[in-house]
C-alpha cells in the first residue's frame, strides 16, 4: 500500500504550544526504567489499531537494547491505574549537540478524543528539551504516516512542530490492522 511519512521538527523550546493540562482523573508518569515488557505492552496496546507492526517481533534483546540507548524516557498516561497512552522518547548524539525524537506516542482508542493526547505530547516535547545528562538538545523531531490517527499530523502541527520532509512509499502492511488484542500477545 501506499504510504505518506512526514518528518516534522522543532528547533527552539519556544516553538513549543498547546496545553499541557490533563484531563480531569487523569495522570503521567515518568520512567526511564520501562521494562522490555512492559514496552511491548505499551506498542501493541496502543499501535494494534494503527498497524503499528515493525517491532512485534522483536526479541527480547532487540527491546532491551533500544530501552538501553541513552536518553530513553517514556512518559505515560493513566485513568483509574491502566495506562492511555504513552509517548517514548529517544535521544541521537550530533557532534555538540543532541536530537531527541518522539518515537512512539498514541492513545488507547478509548482516549482518543478527550484532550489527553495534546496535553501527553506538550508534556512529552517539554521533557525532550529539558534533558539531561548528554549534550544539549538542538531538535525534537518526530515521524508520523498516513496509517496513524487522522489528528496526528494536525497535533504534531497545533504543538509547534514543522514539516520538514514529506516521503511516498510502497509498503508491506496487513489489510487491516491487528488490534490491541493481537498486537498485545492475545489469541
Amino acid at each position: 500500500m501506499k504510504v505518506t511519512t512526514w518528518t516534522l521538527e522543532m528547533r527552539s523550546p519556544d516553538d513549543l504550544r498547546g496545553p499541557a493540562q490533563l484531563p480531569e482523573g487523569l495522570t503521567v508518569t515518568e520512567s526511564t526504567s520501562v521494562t522490555p515488557e512492559f514496552a511491548r505492552f505499551l506498542y501493541g496496546l496502543v499501535g494494534g489499531p494503527w498497524r503499528w507492526t515493525d517491532r512485534l517481533d522483536w526479541s527480547r534483546q532487540q527491546w532491551s537494547e533500544d530501552l538501553a540507548a541513552p536518553g530513553t524516557r517514556f512518559l505515560i498516561a493513566y485513568a483509574d491505574g491502566v495506562p492511555q497512552g504513552y509517548l517514548q522518547l529517544g535521544a541521537s548524539a550530533i557532534g555538540q549537540t543532541t536530537d531527541m525524537e518522539i518515537k512512539y506516542f498514541g492513545l488507547v482508542e478509548s482516549a482518543i478524543g478527550c484532550g489527553l493526547g495534546s496535553a501527553l505530547l506538550t508534556r512529552g516535547i517539554e521533557r525532550a528539551w529539558q534533558t539531561t545528562g548528554l549534550p544539549k538538545v538542538s531538535r525534537v523531531w518526530v515521524h508520523t504516516c498516513s496509517l496513524d490517527g487522522s489528528a496526528a499530523l494536525r497535533t504534531y502541527r497545533a504543538r509547534g512542530l514543522n514539516v520538514v520532509d514529506e516521503v511516498v512509499t510502497d509498503e508491506d502492511y496487513p489489510d487491516q490492522p491487528l488490534g490491541s488484542w493481537m498486537s498485545t500477545g492475545g489469541r
